[in-house]
């Protein structure tokens, strides 16, 4: 679920997850299974490659995108520090859970010119909140994300 919900443009091959997740193939191509089967994923072929994401046009998308940003606790990082960071342009999640791993460490990309000590303070209390340990890069302009999976959160 968080490999798929977790940001909209995500896929993944049978293969690649089960190494990714560091499962056999067929646990993977069962939960696969379910998934498609259940309507929340979707397949298609590129070669003799199947791919999967996530069905968008299934009417529990948003819910289930919704209750991803809530276990990785984005919904209330996100709302308390963008609003008080100063002239912030764009945030995005970089790095594992741009991809959709749960790995304990939240990667933030900070795009403006922010308050960086308020936001190295913030990121200290959201970590123990979060039970996660947040890293962020402060960045002038966008330019430098070009070749980096993210999440955009504004």
């Amino acid at each position: 679920m968080l490999k798929f919900f977790s940001r909209p443009d995500a896929v993944g091959h049978l293969r690649g997850l089960a190494e990714e997740f560091g499962d056999s193939t067929n646990s993977v191509r069962i939960e696969l299974g379910k998934l498609q089967e259940a309507g929340l994923i979707e397949s298609f072929a590129i070669g003799q490659k199947v791919i999967y994401r996530p069905n968008s046009k299934n009417p529990f998308y948003l819910e289930l995108t919704k209750l991803v940003s809530k276990y990785l606790g984005f919904d209330q990082l996100v709302e308390r520090v963008l609003s008080q960071l100063g002239d912030l342009q764009a945030a995005y999640v970089i790095g594992d859970y741009a991809n959709g791993l749960d790995t304990g460490v939240i990667e933030v990309a900070l795009v403006g010119d922010v308050d960086q000590a308020y936001a190295v303070s913030l990121a200290e209390k959201g970590e123990k909140e979060l039970k996660r340990k947040v890293r962020l890069a402060f960045l002038d302009d966008e330019l430098s994300l070009e070749n980096v999976s993210k999440l955009k959160l504004l």
